[in-house]
């Protein structure tokens, strides 16, 4: 089957084209298609969650929603965690906006490859970017050491860690992070985003926002719609302790959280068992994923503690034709790295989903590398 696709949306700098502006373009086709390109809970909310969102619809599109600190103070009962401490926001992209122009005054060093806006924000407000190189035979690992040098040596004022990070899903141990946050305690700003750390398996409460409260130059940056599955609900919070969270609360506007992400987090707190029980799945399907990939001969799958994986297509493969040729010939939208700064077109990143969803994009895969490379077996994948 042949997906009609403008495949000319691909042609920005750092980001993919939204997934609606690409079912536009396939019109009657998009029906089949599977996003891989966007990592999201595929089981939260739940159905009878999304019924009781829909039977509400009318009445949240027309009224205005509640303040800012009603809901903020209901997510902080759900989450355990104290309304003083922490900032709701109209997703992390605002709050990595206002991050930026409040805290940043010249320079930000963070690694790379990393999530976009934080290699691109302060260079946009003319601001040092001072981007510390991982290494791809180190599998893109982060040494903590290696960061603390860098930062020092091009006298870095402002510090960005993703933990894990976006597009490889590395992780840095929390005891190891909390020692390095406390030597750079003369920074003006460390901000760990953990838009993805409730996907973490390597050890039990891998977040650190309980312990950086009592820290002055300490952020940490959470995304529900990664975490919920809600990414078109744009909503995200930060935690810090009460004195940067007072200026920055202060800055945002006091209606930015709309109606539907308020009813969705009331609706949180006699749903977190079913939450917890997605994250189990997803942790149970990137082990599955992880395996599947990892019969494809010329695809090195680099370990991942997201809820996404990354490969590395060997042998000269390019990503961007690998991206191009699942879209248009197998209904699948994974995402090429490319663009990102810091890592090239032969690496590709993939949401984790189900089984029967990996089972087609192994599949799919198979058949693209062995039309290039026709004497590779595919070991694991029927491609008669």
């Amino acid at each position: 089957m042949v997906y009609p696709v403008d495949l000319s949306l691909f042609d920005r700098v750092a980001h993919n084209p939204s997934y609606f502006s690409l079912m536009r373009s396939m019109q009657e086709s998009a029906k089949d298609v599977l996003d891989f390109c966007v990592p999201c809970n595929p089981y939260f909310p739940t159905d009878a969650m999304f019924a009781e969102y829909a039977a509400s619809l009318p009445r949240m599109l027309k009224h205005y929603p509640s303040d800012n600190e009603t809901i903020a103070t209901r997510l902080c009962e759900t989450l355990g965690l104290d309304p003083a401490f922490m900032v709701l926001a109209n997703g992390s992209t605002e709050l990595i906006t206002w991050l930026d122009q409040l805290f940043v005054r010249d320079s930000l060093a963070t690694p790379v490859p990393t999530f976009g806006r934080w290699t691109d924000q302060s260079a946009e407000n003319g601001k040092r970017v001072d981007a510390f190189q991982l290494l791809a035979s180190d599998r893109f690992g982060l040494c903590l050491e290696s960061f603390e040098r860098f930062i020092r040596q091009q006298r870095s004022r402002a510090a960005v860690i993703c933990n894990p990070n976006n597009p490889d899903g590395g992780y840095v141990r929390r005891a190891d992070l909390l020692s390095w946050i406390d030597r750079m305690s003369d920074l003006d700003l460390i901000v760990v985003d953990e838009s993805f750390t409730d996907f973490v398996d390597l050890e039990e409460n891998a977040s650190i926002a309980d312990d950086i409260v009592g820290r002055d130059n300490v952020v940490v940056l959470k995304s529900l719609g990664k975490n919920f599955g809600l990414h078109g609900v744009r909503f995200g919070y930060a935690v810090s302790n009460r004195t940067l969270a007072a200026r920055l609360r202060k800055a945002l506007p006091k209606w930015n959280i709309n109606s539907l992400a308020e009813a969705i987090i009331f609706s949180l707190r006699d749903n977190m068992d079913a939450y917890r029980d997605s994250l189990y799945k997803i942790k149970m399907d990137r082990h599955y994923m992880m395996t599947q990939l990892r019969n494809l001969p010329c695809v090195e799958v680099l370990p991942s503690q997201g809820n996404f994986l990354m490969m590395h297509l060997l042998s000269g493969v390019d990503g961007a034709s690998c991206r191009d040729e699942l879209l248009a010939h197998h209904g699948l939208f994974i995402r090429e790295c490319g663009n990102k700064a810091g890592i090239d077109s032969s690496y590709i990143r993939a949401a984790v989903r189900g089984s029967g969803d990996v089972d087609r994009l192994v599949e799919s895969l198979a058949r693209f590398l062995i039309a290039r490379e026709p004497t590779v077996l595919i070991r694991g994948c029927d491609v008669a």
